[in-house]
């Protein structure tokens, strides 16, 4: 029996552990806006405490007048996302609780398509209050999706917006579940947009004086 040389072991085993450790840190959040007219969606990939976009869009409901054709549509979605992207996670914004009961109704039977499809794949769920997502990335609990779709596209460098900002809503639905869970190995994940650029001070980008 022909014996390996010793070098050449220790190498394997120093690979295998590269191997290992690119396995466990690196994961992939599939980010959902639930909503009746429009579902936003934004996909991450995440490495460490860096992160950059795999995709993001939105599902239009606003053709159909049936409520019911709406969450099979959400339901048929979102499982395709899943099988297209395979996500480790589902980060989903919870359902804003209003005066009309009826619009809270048909919102929480949208976020419920969402969560159904993900369950059918075994996929682990997190959801997030609206406030707590804007909070996250924004640092304002009460941010527009104007800024919040702003400061996502400096995060992620996204070159330029989608027309509808549902889909920068999906999206920082991923970012806010990034920034809440710790990567596996690491001492603590980035918690905000303020303590990602401290971890990050490279990816901020000035901009040029007004002076």
């Amino acid at each position: 029996m022909c014996k390996v040389p010793l070098f050449l072991r220790k190498f394997g085993v120093f690979i295998y552990s590269l191997l290992s450790q690119h396995i466990m840190t690196e994961r992939i959040i599939l980010g959902i806006d639930p909503g009746t007219s429009i579902m936003g969606y934004g996909i991450i990939r995440a490495q460490g405490n860096q992160m950059r976009i795999i995709d993001m869009g939105v599902l239009d409901l606003r053709k159909s007048s049936d409520h019911f054709v709406k969450i099979k549509q959400i339901f048929k979605r979102t499982l395709a996302l899943i099988d297209e992207f395979h996500p480790d996670e589902l980060a989903i914004e919870a359902p804003f609780f209003g005066e009309n009961i009826q619009s809270m109704l048909k919102l929480g039977r949208a976020q419920g398509a969402a969560i159904s499809a993900a369950l059918s794949r075994d996929l682990p769920i997190f959801e997030y209050a609206p406030r707590k997502i804007k909070l996250a990335i924004t640092g304002q609990g009460a941010a527009s999706k104007e800024q919040v779709a702003k400061i996502l596209q400096g995060m992620l460098s996204i070159p330029e917006l989608p027309k509808n900002l549902d889909a920068t809503d999906g999206l920082a639905a991923a970012v806010c579940h990034f920034f809440q869970k710790p990567v596996q190995g690491e001492e603590g994940g980035a918690r905000s947009w303020k303590a990602f650029i401290q971890k990050n001070p490279e990816r901020m980008v000035k901009r040029p004086s007004r002076d």
